[in-house]
């Protein structure tokens, strides 16, 4: 446990971290590109706001109305912001810990004593907006919490993914127990619920490969599972605390209607339930309390606008808008590309935003888009987008004027194509074909499921088909795609599951299928280790290019359906890119460039050798595309670029 004097002098550090790390790409305050040297440039913040990962309303030491909000950019949860509902303004309160897991708030709970608690990168925190600031802080077994309560005695319980961490904090006494992982499985867990009964025993209810309730005695820190296996399924258990002192359960929250009534470590199954839930200030990242504790409604804290709006106590319904601000390092890129009006587009992650840079204006369009935009590609004027959630895809005409995206309009534009969940919920690859009508996208599946597909969307019929893994390669997704002679397609799968699924593959594969007939014709698992095959690039004499695991180099014959060359060169390299769309290689006429995480390289043809051309002052971390001269890039949260003619001086 540390001590206020300690956590005083963690919140200094943390504010010595944060201005590092700010300044280590340097932030856009005009839309000016700056020189970084070397041939590279930085053109800007590509989203320069923050997102809230839970925001709940009370008030601070001075009696005023707050809103407390846990933060993030593309660091990670960094910050609570407390912004001053009554006066307009707001104060910063850095993390009291370094956030070297780039990992952010899953959930959090405003406790009956009005201190407001989260669980993320390893460590437990408390915020005290009296004081205000920072009063816990505490390093924990991996990694974050998926929900927390509050028992009877005033304990903060907090249960962890992704292998079931239990802790508990006493705002009383000071007392800090970590319980470590309870529970273990193969696979990645969320425990989105969790109770404690008023005799003190835990309960807490996991997802997403199999459901299960787990019961913690804390006396004796044991953990016992409560479903039988017969029971456990495909989704999440769920458990609430009634107000009758118990605590009740079932194997998936959004089925079925058999319960468990879950009392002193002991479950029985019930007919009926005492439905009357015990309310708490609590719940994911999405959490909003908005109520005030005079009565005053929460209408907006809006991060972008940089606003907060609230309701008069008053039966007369009147509002206030007040302006704060806050400092934001940016969202996260999750790629870019060339438009077909010649600018680089892309989007961002929390939040989910659109953003167009000109380079013949040096200016940045930042706009809301629909959902978060994994991978792109451009096909003659239109842009095209593989999204999550949902496996979306999206049909994008530069050329006409921006219609926020909804799905039931087709006047909308972007335009809102299909989504295909759960064969496809992350999609990795897109590829529109030569003979500009297919559009084919590949990815992860949804939730707790393994092995992904690919969907085939035909422009001129508007219809889609959809492939299943089973028909593919069973318990893999597509990861990678490129376009073959003769209507085929090469792909590079994925050994990863969706997101909390079980890995059940142990080696990736390359796979040709025939395009018309969305029949397989060949598959693989060429590369020793492989665990995905993450780009793909045409190259010289109808060879393939292509990158396994970041590192493994390798060249692919496709009519003999082997590999020619393989070299691992992240000793010498390091790392490629890599993103959810990691658009790695960077085709130029007849060059073939490579991004990696260090600087910007090419391939010699003749030898398969690739030489780095420069290193980047700055760490690159997505992939991008060329424009006049320039190859672009995400670093992490601003829009990069090298000028390609200063490796030829």
């Amino acid at each position: 446990m540390l001590n206020i004097s300690k956590t005083q002098n963690a919140v200094k550090t943390a504010i010595c971290l944060s201005a590092t790390m700010l300044l280590s790409f340097p932030s856009q305050d005009c839309f000016a590109s700056k020189d970084l040297g070397n041939g590279f440039t930085d053109h800007g913040v590509a989203t320069p706001i923050s997102n809230h990962r839970g925001t709940v309303c009370t008030v601070d030491g001075n009696g005023d109305n707050v809103v407390l909000q846990w933060i993030m950019d593309h660091r990670g949860g960094y910050a609570v912001l407390m912004v001053n509902a009554e006066k307009g303004g707001a104060e910063q309160f850095p993390i009291p810990f370094e956030n070297v897991l780039k990992d952010s708030p899953f959930a959090s709970i405003l406790s009956s004593t009005n201190k407001f608690y989260t669980h993320f990168g390893d460590h437990f925190v408390e915020f005290d907006p009296i004081k205000p600031g920072f009063t816990f802080s505490e390093k924990t077994a991996t990694q974050m919490s998926m929900g927390m309560t509050e028992d009877d005695n005033g304990v903060i319980w907090s249960a962890t993914y992704p292998q079931s961490g239990i802790v508990a904090f006493n705002p009383k006494t000071r007392e800090f127990r970590d319980f470590g992982h309870v529970y273990k499985q193969n696979w990645p867990q969320y425990q989105r619920y969790i109770a404690a009964d008023d005799t003190g025993h835990i309960y807490f209810a996991i997802g997403s490969t199999a459901s299960q309730i787990v019961a913690l005695d804390p006396a004796t820190s044991t953990a016992t599972a409560i479903l039988p296996e017969a029971e456990r399924t495909k989704g999440t258990a769920y458990v609430f605390r009634s107000m009758n002192g118990k605590v009740y359960g079932k194997a998936n929250k959004e089925e079925g209607d058999s319960w468990y009534e879950l009392y002193k470590g002991e479950a029985r199954k019930v007919s009926e339930i005492d439905e009357r839930a015990k309310p708490y200030i609590s719940g994911s990242q999405a959490l909003t309390h908005a109520s005030f504790p005079d009565g005053s409604k929460l209408l907006a804290c809006d991060l972008v606008e940089r606003k907060v709006s609230v309701t008069d106590p008053s039966s007369t319904g009147t509002s206030r808008t007040l302006a704060f601000d806050y400092t934001s390092d940016g969202a996260l890129i999750m790629g870019l590309a060339k438009a077909p009006d010649n600018t680089i587009c892309g989007g961002t992650c929390f939040p989910m935003r659109f953003f167009s840079y000109d380079p013949k204006t040096d200016k940045i369009t930042n706009r809301a888009a629909y959902g978060q935009w994994n991978t792109i590609t451009a096909l003659k004027d239109k842009f095209y987008v593989g999204g999550y959630p949902g496996g979306f895809l999206l049909e994008w005409l530069p050329s006409k004027d921006w219609v926020p995206t909804d799905s039931r309009k087709a006047s909308s534009n972007p335009r809102f194509i299909d989504k295909v969940s759960p064969v496809i919920h992350r999609p990795h690859a897109l590829l529109a074909m030569a003979d500009q009508n297919t559009v084919v996208m590949g990815g992860t599946p949804a939730y707790g499921y393994t092995g992904g597909g690919l969907v085939f969307w035909d422009r001129a019929s508007s219809s889609s088909t959809v492939i299943k893994d089973t028909d593919i390669i069973p318990d893999q997704a597509p990861f990678s795609l490129i376009e073959l002679p003769g209507n085929k397609i090469l792909g590079g799968t994925t050994t990863e599951a969706g997101t909390g699924g079980e890995q059940k593959a142990n080696l990736a594969e390359l796979f040709i299928m025939d395009a018309s007939t969305k029949k397989m014709e060949w598959h693989a698992p060429l590369i020793k280790g492989a665990q995905g095959y993450i780009d793909l690039c045409e190259a010289p004499e109808g060879n393939i290019y292509g990158f396994a695991d970041k590192k493994t180099f390798f060249v692919f014959d496709p009519v003999k359906r082997s590999i020619i060359h393989q070299a691992d060169v992240s000793v010498e390299l390091g790392n490629t890119v890599s993103d959810q769309g990691p658009r790695i290689f960077v085709p130029v006429g007849e060059k073939v460039y490579v991004i990696f995480e260090k600087g910007i390289a090419a391939v010699d043809h003749a030898t398969f050798e690739i030489k780095l051309l420069a290193e980047s002052p700055v760490k690159i971390q997505t992939g991008g595309d060329y424009l006049d001269g320039r190859i672009y890039f995400g670093t992490p949260s601003h829009i990069g670029s090298y000028d390609l003619n200063t490796a030829a001086k």
